[in-house]
């Protein structure tokens, strides 16, 4: 199970990435835009994930997965039960979300700087 701390620690080390609380929710920015947040129970992490592809991944992984709530439908967003995530999976949710916020130039120094330490 990952825990706020590994959410926290993959999300910070992301450039241009910071976290704030929003009505006792922990939620992690570019910008003004969020593109994570975790419930206040810190058992559901939401994030930023394409609309038209998440009920194919709901399908695929219902343990994992689920749709927002009905407010949330219209954004690109899709949550995800913390239990029985792992570690490798959480950090490429995080950084697929991050993708989607971050300008290009930035996704590509970061994709660029990564692809040289792999």
């Amino acid at each position: 199970m990952v825990t706020i701390e590994d959410v926290r620690s993959i999300a910070l080390s992301l450039p241009r990435s910071y976290e704030a609380v929003v009505r006792d929710r922990v939620k992690f920015r570019v910008g003004r835009i969020v593109y994570l947040a975790l419930s206040r129970d810190e058992t559901i992490l939401g994030f930023g994930f394409p609309r038209e592809a998440r009920e194919a991944m709901v399908a695929a992984e219902p343990e994992l997965f689920l749709m927002p709530g009905q407010s949330e439908l219209r954004y690109n967003w899709l949550h995800v039960r913390m239990a029985p995530l792992d570690s490798s999976h959480l950090e490429e949710l995080v950084i697929d979300a991050w993708l989607m916020v971050v300008p290009r130039r930035v996704a590509e120094a970061y994709l660029t700087s990564s692809d040289q330490r792999a």
